[in-house]
């Protein structure tokens, strides 16, 4: 093989991985703002099974947990805020468990929503179930705690899945009521960073 050979071979090569730069380029440029509308209206849908009797669920601000961005939303109904809806994040045992959690207005849970994790097929992944997430109705940020064995005051926690469970209700859940009742009920900042 001669020294020419080897930078025709070398200028195919640099053609080639340029041409597919830019195919790959078009390809996002033209599938982004889909992707994002598509997201966009994933968030709405779920916002709207949180908080069903709401008019308007609005976008109120953002926070930060875990280094996680997420939002917070007033739903409103003729006008009148009945409640609100926080995005939160849980440190899992194998990934961080992305929440929605909605809230009255006294701040008591009414609704949890699991949107994306990465936690134990057959153990965390309980955290997904009715019977665990219909224990966060009507708590109040006080009953927010993981109880080994049956309790009717705080959450159950899942058989062999205790992080995941601890990840849900101490960190995302308790973490995301707390931080609206400090930033709407006590008018503290909105831009918190919580870490654990």
């Amino acid at each position: 093989m001669t020294g020419k050979d080897i930078i025709k071979i070398t200028l195919n090569l640099v053609v080639v991985y340029l041409i597919g730069g830019f195919i790959l380029a078009f390809v996002y440029a033209n599938a982004s703002p889909k992707i994002f509308k598509n997201n966009e209206e994933a968030e709405k849908k779920a916002l709207k099974i949180l908080m069903p009797d709401a008019d308007t669920i609005d976008k109120a601000g953002d926070w930060s947990i875990h280094d996680k961005h997420a939002k917070y939303f007033a739903a409103k109904k003729g006008g009148e805020t009945v409640g609100y809806v926080i995005q939160s994040f849980g440190k899992g045992y194998s990934s961080y468990i992305n929440t929605f959690i909605a809230t009255d207005k006294e701040f008591k849970v009414q609704k949890i929503n699991v949107l994306s994790h990465g936690e134990t097929p057959g153990l965390g992944d309980e955290i997904e179930a009715d019977w665990f997430k219909d224990q966060f109705k009507g708590k109040s940020v006080e009953h927010l705690k993981v109880i080994k064995g049956e309790t009717k005051d705080d959450i159950q926690a899942i058989s062999g899945a205790t992080i995941s469970s601890r990840a849900v209700s101490e960190d995302a859940v308790k973490n995301g009521v707390a931080f609206l009742i400090r930033t709407v009920k006590e008018g503290g900042t909105t831009d918190v960073k919580q870490q654990h």
